[in-house]
């Protein structure tokens, strides 16, 4: 045995020299020069970047196994491209077979006898393996503009995630199509957060049911991917932005349910952030009257006692009284609260969709529960056939397993109707109290505080010469600043600072940045 061969070809190799071409070149070429031609090492597959590859692997510890108990003098590729594509370390390999093993790294174009110490042939197999490089980053960048295309015009060329699986349009072109048996884990892990249950619950849940996610992140790993959205995310790539656009695959929540889901996980991680303390309810909320940072909170020590106090992180000389701002703001929170006109149409207009809700609720119950009998014919009818000896007990437990997962969605869904009527009645004989805004603040806890606080107020308050002022103020309670700015509790202004008002009509009516129209209420 004189030689060995390689051959290679990649997943993405745009070569036109297929395996069993490359097989005859190394053969043909063996046969041309008279000698004798061991074991071919094939990797089909495989990255040319790295020798990281299972035969080339083999090869080596083949070559390691038969030193000294036979004469390997030649390694035979088809062409240099094909033993790699990576200047620096094909260099080195080359090297290193050489003076380790005195065997020589040969292509079919070469002569056997080619002088691998040549400076003029080290030079041309060097521009060789350049080119080879060159041509696997334009290899690259080609299918890195492929998938991006593809992603823009929204397909998704992965492995389908959990409710999805892979499939093929007309054409041969991949697509995700929904996966009924495992989508409906989905819908309830979205259903179930949006309704406030905490994800280790929901997790602990839906492993019961076949998802196959583990660890803390798994819930919000499927929360955060916008496929399940119908959303195909594009990855940023050099001077584009990564961003959305609409798949060609069939969503399994809405867009509403993903984007709300967002919201709840992003307010989730401020709120975390930001831990008020019991005493400093305001902390993260009050802004500085001069500088419209937030103000940090403490205590200050007296002659005979500690006062407490919101102050400028920029201006310490900038100190409120945190008594006096806690007096002001419980006084504005009394005023704060949704008219009852209001209330009675929102009750009236709830009442009236909860009875239409209970209505599709009853029709949807009659469906499930005649699904839910199917289901349970099917498995007694697949139990008999294997008692029966019909089929075989792997038969069994695929049709078992599939039946399993059928009857599991149709029962989670059936559950949740179940419980639909006394949730419904239990939110409207708690609604008004839901609704009653100061009521809700007295009884919550300090974090809740802090969140209901940002919702009223989302842009924040600053408190100057005794009143509140803020640029924003949540659109259901715009009723109340009237009597709010009569009482000199709450006033509605765009901060001096800031340049987003309406500009006003300059000389000859021309709008000028200079001028901004002032917004107070």
């Amino acid at each position: 045995m004189d030689a060995i061969g390689y051959i290679r070809i990649s997943k993405k190799d745009q070569s036109t020299h297929s395996l069993e071409y490359q097989e005859k070149n190394i053969r043909d070429y063996a046969h041309r020069n008279q000698i004798t031609l061991g074991p071919l090492f094939i990797d089909d597959g495989e990255s040319s970047y790295t020798f990281d590859r299972p035969d080339y692997k083999a090869l080596e510890n083949f070559i390691k196994n038969h030193k000294g108990k036979s004469r390997i003098k030649y390694l035979v590729v088809f062409d240099h491209d094909r033993f790699s594509r990576n200047l620096p370390e094909a260099l080195q390999k080359i090297e290193s077979l050489e003076k380790k093993y005195s065997i020589k790294v040969i292509a079919t174009s070469e002569p056997l006898d080619i002088d691998t110490a040549d400076p003029s042939v080290f030079l041309l197999r060097a521009f060789k393996y350049l080119i080879a490089n060159q041509e696997l980053l334009t290899i690259r960048r080609r299918a890195k503009e492929g998938a991006r295309h593809a992603q823009e015009s929204g397909r998704y060329l992965s492995r389908a995630p959990f409710g999805y699986t892979n499939g093929t349009q007309a054409g041969g072109k991949r697509i995700i199509e929904i996966d009924e048996s495992t989508a409906f884990v989905i819908r309830k892990i979205f259903r179930d957060y949006l309704s406030g249950i905490q994800p280790f619950l929901i997790h602990s849940e839906v492993r019961k049911l076949g998802f196959p996610l583990s660890g803390n992140s798994a819930i919000f790993r499927v929360l955060n991917n916008p496929l399940y959205a119908g959303l195909v995310r594009v990855c940023a790539n050099g001077k584009y932005p990564e961003k959305l656009v609409p798949g060609l695959h069939k969503p399994i929540v809405t867009e509403s349910q993903y984007f709300r889901a967002l919201d709840m996980i992003e307010n989730s991680k401020r709120s975390m952030n930001s831990k008020p303390k019991e005493e400093f309810p305001l902390k993260g909320i009050l802004q500085s009257p001069c500088c419209s940072t937030n103000m940090t909170a403490g205590w200050s020590k007296g002659k005979n006692k500690y006062y407490m106090y919101y102050r400028c992180i920029k201006h310490s000389n900038i100190n409120i009284s945190g008594a006096l701002v806690h007096q002001k703001f419980q006084e504005l929170l009394k005023y704060i609260s949704f008219s009852p006109e209001f209330l009675d149409k929102l009750i009236e207009r709830v009442t009236s969709l909860a009875k239409t809700t209970l209505e599709v609720r009853d029709q949807r119950h009659k469906i499930l529960a005649t699904k839910l009998a199917a289901i349970e014919t099917k498995i007694e009818n697949i139990e008999n056939k294997l008692f029966d000896g019909v089929i075989n007990d792997t038969t069994y437990k695929k049709g078992m397993k599939k039946f399993a997962a059928e009857k599991a969605q149709v029962k989670d869904e059936f559950n949740f109707l179940e419980t639909m009527e006394g949730h419904l009645h239990q939110e409207l004989l708690v609604l008004p109290y839901m609704l009653n805004l100061p009521q809700i603040f007295e009884d919550s806890t300090i974090g809740q505080q802090h969140a209901i606080i940002k919702q009223v107020f989302k842009r924040g308050l600053t408190f100057r010469q005794g009143s509140f002022r803020t640029p924003w103020i949540n659109p259901e309670f715009e009723s109340n600043l009237l009597i709010l700015k009569e009482k000199g509790l709450l006033f509605l202004e765009q901060p001096s600072d800031k340049i987003c008002g309406i500009p006003l009509g300059g000389g000859r009516g021309i709008r000028t940045l200079g001028t901004v129209a002032s917004t107070t209420v």
